[in-house]
């Protein structure tokens, strides 16, 4: 229980050991994390390979061996269910940082919309009434049609 003088931490983390399944956009999300925390964890090794590899085509594969070895096994050792699991709830943790993102974004968004408004002196309604004519219009090519004789008839 948090005292008065003492303000509750916001860390949201995985609300349960087995939560509800996320949907694939957001398990692609919970994937990038868990890529970037292995990878990090396996900088050198990376970093080794790639200096080895650079300028070489064919030759990589026997070539920096050793090294592609290393990395593989860093990658192995670290690509664990505990580093998933630590992942998923670094996601969970970061749902109210992405939230009030969203929710900025949303008032950025609006005060564009009334500062275009504003700018342009045109309430909404004669915008849409002018997009829905010139939708109505139809699209055209070359100009605009001639206009006929009433004698004339085709």
């Amino acid at each position: 229980m948090a005292t008065p003088d003492q303000q509750p931490q916001e860390r949201l983390g995985v609300p349960s050991r087995n939560p509800l399944p996320l949907s694939a956009s957001q398990e692609a999300q919970v994937r990038d994390i868990f890529y970037a925390r292995v990878r990090k964890q396996c900088a050198d090794e990376v970093k080794a390979f790639a200096d080895c590899a650079l300028g070489r085509t064919f030759t990589v594969s026997y070539a920096c061996r050793a090294q592609n070895r290393a990395m593989n096994n860093c990658m192995v050792l670290h690509a664990t269910p505990a580093e998933h699991d630590a992942a998923r709830e670094e996601w969970f943790s970061q749902r109210l940082e992405r939230q009030r993102a969203r929710e900025q974004h949303k008032k950025v968004a609006l005060a564009q919309e009334e500062f275009m408004k504003e700018w342009w002196g045109l309430p909404e309604d004669v915008r849409l009434s002018r997009q829905r004519e010139m939708e109505s219009r139809g699209e055209r090519v070359g100009g605009m049609p001639a206009k006929r004789n009433p004698e004339e008839k085709r």
